[in-house]
């Protein structure tokens, strides 16, 4: 099983994942760690990441998933994001976690010590694409806690016949 859990920053994405990789019995990858030196530099500097920045590490992700199996945080934000981690590894399901941008930039801002800026904030909304009718997976909203999250995750995997 692979699964893609993605959202902007501050939506839960590593929280969530991590906990939906434990009730699942599978390994677990924070898409954070996988970023090269250069990105984290840049968004620390408060620049945003173009797609050309992103494309190592979203191919980093898909071979992680083609490698492991398992879930992986990742904000996948638009559709050509997606579909380059999809071009590593077949059959993974996307669970992104949106919602209210007041509601994730206050929980961004709550969390302290990250790269990514609060600033940077609206380039990610700007960027976030929602899933297309083609993509496997479902939406979920950040308004629920994380243990509603993680069941409403493992139902959308039933669903797809993949938990």
């Amino acid at each position: 099983m692979r699964v893609v859990v993605g959202g902007v920053s501050g939506s839960g994405k590593s929280t969530v994942g991590a906990a939906l990789a434990e009730r699942l019995g599978l390994p677990f990858c924070d898409g954070d760690d996988l970023h090269p030196a250069a990105n984290v530099e840049k968004m620390r500097s408060g620049v945003p990441l173009t797609d050309a920045d992103r494309m190592p590490w979203l191919i980093a992700i898909g071979e992680w998933l083609a490698e492991y199996d398992g879930v992986v945080a990742s904000s996948a934000l638009r559709r050509t994001h997606r579909d380059l981690i999809r071009a590593q590894a077949d059959d993974v399901q996307m669970l992104l976690l949106y919602g209210d941008p007041d509601l994730i930039r206050g929980r961004q801002a709550a969390r302290g010590q990250h790269f990514m800026p609060p600033e940077l904030m609206s380039s990610q909304f700007a960027t976030f694409e929602p899933l297309e009718p083609d993509e496997r997976g479902t939406t979920l909203d950040v308004v629920a806690d994380v243990e509603s999250l993680v069941a409403s995750g493992v139902a959308a995997l039933e669903r797809a016949g993949q938990a």
